[in-house]
């Protein structure tokens, strides 16, 4: 009897070795199939025009795909390929200093799933063949304006910091912040160009806390956008391209930065004086909370590549 019970336990460990193996060797077999579907993906995150591009492509002879009858099988690998791809490029976005949205996920302030709705309501060219009739592609452009608006949780802003001692400000049509060449990082002995992120806060030198995300009316969705040095050395009377002036008007209060602040030198830190001028007056307070700033960055900075892994 023990000598039964003893063959019948052999064999079902030997039975549960030989699953084990089978499931492992079917996993490892058909993973390469699953996660290389032939689609390749090229792109890059343009912080001056606020938005995700990426171009996508399935090579057909090398995925099994004949045409004219193989074409939808292609759109739907392309498909399938750009959520997969893309999602790297959404998650490893700076939210601010210290945070990716991947971050953000992970304690919680939005979900995967709300970032994949994002990804899919992306603007997009429907695929179509190359001319030698080798790959099938497809692009897809996604704004960052709708990102940050989905992560704005507030439904009020809260209080601008004000001064008890205000100084004499004339009202402005937006403010300029230029922190285009490397700066002092505050806190250390180093200086770095300051990089873009989705919701960047704004210190003064004696490091007050002058505009952070909170401030920020939900309506306008973004905090500040990103330009070149060369959109406000323009031919224009007031020296702006048609672009920076469409943010921050023809009068805009301009600031050089003194210096960077964050894990990440994502945010500026201008001169107490400099954020007296916006502090001291309403009229410039609602500047912040329209989100009325520009950021003037290096040109190396403004464009990065998409991320895919």
């Amino acid at each position: 009897m023990r000598k039964t019970i003893l063959i019948i336990g052999v064999c079902g460990i030997l039975a549960h070795k030989y699953f084990m193996l089978l499931a492992a060797f079917l996993i490892f077999t058909a993973s390469p199939a699953f996660a290389e579907n032939g689609v390749g993906v090229s792109g890059a995150v343009e912080w001056d025009r606020m938005e995700i591009s990426a171009a996508f492509s399935l090579e057909l002879a090398p995925s099994g795909i004949r045409l004219p009858s193989g074409r939808i099988r292609g759109e739907a690998l392309i498909g399938d390929g750009y959520l997969r791809l893309i999602r790297p490029g959404i998650l490893g976005l700076l939210a601010d200093s210290s945070s990716t949205v991947a971050d953000l996920i992970s304690r919680g302030e939005w979900s995967l799933a709300e970032a994949e709705n994002l990804a899919l309501a992306a603007r997009s060219v429907p695929p179509a063949l190359t001319p030698d009739l080798r790959y099938l592609s497809a692009s897809y452009t996604l704004g960052l304006d709708r990102l940050s608006a989905a992560l704005i949780r507030h439904t009020r802003p809260s209080e601008t910091i004000r001064t008890l001692s205000p100084s004499a400000a004339p009202a402005y049509t937006g403010i300029i912040i230029i922190a285009s060449e490397e700066l002092p990082v505050h806190g250390r002995r180093a200086t770095e160009k300051t990089v873009p992120c989705l919701f960047p806060k704004i210190w003064d030198t004696d490091m007050n806390l002058i505009f952070e995300r909170g401030m920020l009316e939900p309506a306008a969705a973004i905090m500040a956008r990103y330009l070149p040095a060369r959109d406000i050395f323009a031919g224009s009377p007031s020296g702006l391209s048609a672009r920076a002036a469409s943010l921050v008007g023809d009068r805009p209060l301009r600031i050089f930065a003194r210096g960077v602040f964050g894990i990440n030198p994502t945010d500026p830190v201008i001169d107490s004086e400099d954020a007296l001028l916006i502090i001291s007056r309403e009229e410039n307070r609602r500047l912040l909370r329209e989100g009325r700033v520009l950021i003037v960055l290096d040109d190396s900075v403004l464009k990065q590549p998409l991320d895919t892994e």
